[in-house]
């Protein structure tokens, strides 16, 4: 439909139609939902080349554009544009700024913006305020945050204003204040959906208090709040930390039930566990089941499980898992011989890291910079320094630098 509607601008610049205000603003705004916001940039400036004027309406679209860019600088030109022009700033104008400048941690520009907004007569709304306090609780500021939200006025706190306000307490190991926000909300009407519950779950299971995480978890069961990935994640990672395996596939189990489908989280969460408790092969399974989801292990993942197996002295199992790969039909490219390598180096164990990298070349796979210093470094500590010097040499006479590589 976007498209459709572009084709028609076109063909309107073409004949040199000046396009209405409204069809304007509607074309911009049709971009910014399709996430394709350097359109936006190219469609306004063909439309001030056909003479359109754009108004505060036009405005607000390229402010929202620069917002999704992070583009402070280009926001803070249109802001002195408008004033040279002669255009008022709306509301919509001026939570876009605040919320652009609190994503960058610029309070001191947010705050401008509210002093302005009160000398023009503007009321803060609600959106204004969240994103003021958002800004604080993620700094750890509660105290600002609290002051922020005392001097709520002509605007009503909701769900997002207290969900952020118990997050931030939760994260500054303020749970009681948490709580103490959460009965505030309720005595309002407002009733915790399941981002305020994660936020408290989360803080639970932290603490290791893992029975209170369950009573909320039936608490959010009783009240028909679905639970979701990061609810459930939170208990399987807490689980796998205590080592308690049985009940962190029991919360797989539960995600599956619910329709959901476990993530990157889930899995490293739960092959971190069995690697904890020595059952590698249930570990490296749950590490191919990852790559069959289409998610990429990263360097921890593999780091578990070579060090699983170091340390139980079975090279042979590390050795095996490229042609591990293989035999499932997997990807087997550079990344995970790197990863392999360079964690064989770290532990020392510089005949495992050699083997994998005569493997990787047998198998027509280059190397990178990463691997050779990697090795050179295992075996100049390894006390060969001839080994070491013949791998920079090779390293150098393929162009890599060492420089390219950051420890």
């Amino acid at each position: 439909m976007t498209q459709d509607a572009i084709q028609v601008f076109e063909q309107m610049r073409l004949h040199e139609v000046k396009p209405h205000l409204h069809a304007c603003t509607v074309l911009l705004n049709s971009l910014l939902k399709d996430g394709v916001t350097h359109m936006v940039w190219k469609i306004y400036k063909k439309m001030v080349q056909v003479g359109v004027v754009p108004n505060t309406y036009i405005y607000n679209c390229l402010f929202h554009a620069c917002s999704k860019a992070g583009d402070v600088e280009r926001a803070e030109q249109l802001l002195n544009e408008m004033d040279v022009k002669g255009l008022l700033p709306d509301i919509f104008t001026y939570n876009t700024l605040i919320s652009l400048y609190c994503k960058k941690g610029m309070h001191y520009e947010a705050l401008s913006i509210q002093n302005r907004m009160e000398r023009e007569g503007i009321n803060l709304d609600i959106v204004s305020y969240n994103s003021l306090i958002y800004r604080f609780c993620k700094e750890g500021r509660m105290r600002e945050a609290m002051r922020m939200f005392s001097e709520i006025k002509n605007a009503t706190p909701n769900h997002v204003t207290y969900t952020t306000l118990i997050d931030g307490y939760c994260k500054t190991n303020e749970l009681e204040e948490a709580l103490k926000m959460r009965e505030m909300m309720e005595a309002k009407g407002l009733y915790p959906g399941v981002v305020t519950f994660n936020s408290i779950l989360r803080k639970l299971c932290q603490d290791g208090r893992i029975r209170d995480a369950n009573k909320l978890l039936n608490e959010m069961s009783e009240r028909k709040i679905q639970a979701d990935n990061i609810t459930c994640n939170t208990l399987i990672n807490a689980y796998c930390k205590i080592g308690d395996l049985k009940s962190a596939l029991k919360f797989k189990n539960k995600l599956l039930e619910a329709g959901l489908k476990p993530d990157p989280f889930t899995y490293k969460a739960l092959i971190h566990g069995f690697c904890k408790t020595n059952e590698l092969e249930r570990a490296k399974e749950l590490m191919f089941s990852m790559l069959d989801a289409g998610f990429t292990p990263s360097y921890c993942t593999y780091s578990w499980i070579v060090d699983g197996y170091n340390k139980k002295d079975n090279m042979d199992s590390v050795l095996a898992l490229p042609d591990e790969f293989l035999s499932r039909g997997l990807c087997l490219d550079v990344s995970v011989y790197r990863a392999l390598i360079r964690r064989s180096c770290k532990v020392e164990r510089v005949e495992c890291a050699e083997r994998l990298f005569n493997h990787m070349e047998g198998k027509g796979i280059s190397g990178e910079s990463v691997i050779y210093t990697s090795l050179a470094y295992a075996y100049w500590k390894a006390g060969n320094v001839r080994a070491a010097s013949s791998m920079l040499e090779e390293m150098a006479r393929r162009s890599f630098s060492s420089k390219k590589v950051i420890s």
